[in-house]
């Protein structure tokens, strides 16, 4: 795997002096056999619309399924919003032989003092159970510990989507716990699986 991160941005020291705005304004490309992760543009809306309008797609996460391009848009505007100011974001996932984006894969937080965050992911049904979700969250990890130089990085999902688990499970972290009723997403309270990996899991 390849990661483009420019040698000026030495995220590993810029987080005691939390200038982590640097890393996500300036969000490397992360490249994979079949995948190529990148920032979001806003010509990716329709590629986006297909599977976020999805409502089994949208089932098990926080977001709810859009209901026009209208929508998509307005995501795609707020992330790269958050490249421009430095905070926390996703990368657009393509499929290298058709150039398609087929989801996103990101931060949902990063606590620099801590050296750790969350990350979460959303792929199309037309491309499940291929093993890319698998490839694109092995090539977060990746970079979170090469390139951001993190110590932990935790991950979740609901529990009656175990499927998310496994992917979890086959990028070498592990689960740590059930939480209870943890979310309440959708009308309902959620039981969350937690789990994490740490560096030294890596090395």
């Amino acid at each position: 795997m390849r990661t483009d991160f420019p040698d000026k941005l030495r995220f590993r020291d810029l987080l005691d002096t939390a200038p982590s705005a640097s890393y996500f304004s300036a969000l490397p490309d992360l490249e994979t056999p079949r995948l190529l992760l990148r920032k979001m543009r806003l010509r990716d809306a329709s590629d986006v619309f297909a599977y976020a309008s999805d409502p089994q797609v949208a089932r098990y996460v926080l977001w709810d399924a859009h209901q026009s391009i209208r929508d998509t848009r307005g995501y795609i505007r707020s992330m790269r919003r958050q490249y421009r100011l430095g905070l926390p974001a996703s990368w657009a996932v393509v499929l290298k032989e058709n150039n398609t984006v087929i989801g996103s894969i990101g931060y949902m937080w990063l606590s620099p003092e801590n050296r750790s965050a969350e990350v979460g992911y959303s792929f199309s049904r037309e491309y499940w159970n291929r093993g890319l979700a698998t490839e694109a969250l092995g090539a977060v990890l990746q970079s979170a510990f090469q390139q951001l130089g993190l110590h932990r990085v935790e991950a979740q999902h609901d529990l009656r989507n175990p499927a998310s688990g496994r992917v979890m499970q086959k990028c070498g972290m592990r689960q740590e716990g059930v939480l209870r009723s943890r979310i309440y997403n959708k009308g309902e309270y959620v039981d969350i699986a937690l789990w994490a990996i740490l560096r030294e899991d890596v090395q």
